[in-house]
């Protein structure tokens, strides 16, 4: 009984020990992702990706709602055509939740362009891990100019 009252406490200590370095990866893809959108590195943005990832966004405008699909090369080649530190989305994270090989995450965003507010959002990720890396499979965002949360997020840093 006492080999019980020993071992349980640290099966739960590694249990969530194993959690936080999961979540701690999941949160490093994404700030990778964010930083390379900020450096104009398109190479670095694509390592983020699954091979088959999905990206959307949803519009909406005076026809009503939509959701628009952006390939990730899409993606890429406009962050590579844009000027270094011209793009800088600001992310606080929300729900992190993981199984296995899955995350879901929810970032509410501001967004600036050449340092000036440009829109806000939320960003709803899910990412699969692909080996021993976690690389993002889904992301939609939504996209608005009022409404928007305070910005206590801090820039990606500069490299």
């Amino acid at each position: 009984m006492r080999y019980l009252y020993l071992t349980l406490p640290a099966l739960f200590v590694v249990n969530a020990l194993q959690a936080q370095s999961e979540t701690s990866g999941v949160k490093q893809t994404i700030d990778k992702m964010f930083t390379a959108m900020h450096n104009s590195d398109s190479v670095a943005l694509r390592e983020c990706f699954s091979p088959t990832a999905v990206f959307q966004t949803i519009d909406e405008h005076k026809g009503g709602t939509t959701v628009k699909n952006v390939s990730v090369e899409r993606f890429a080649s406009i962050i590579a055509g844009t000027p270094k530190g011209d793009l800088d989305e600001r992310i606080t994270y929300g729900a992190i939740q993981t199984d296995d090989h899955l995350a879901s995450v929810w970032t509410p965003y501001r967004f600036y362009h050449q340092g000036k507010f440009h829109h806000c959002g939320v960003n709803s990720f899910q990412l699969v891990k692909l080996g021993k890396e976690w690389k993002i499979q889904y992301v939609i965002d939504t996209r608005r100019k009022d409404n928007c949360v305070e910005d206590n997020a801090t820039p990606p840093p500069a490299q």
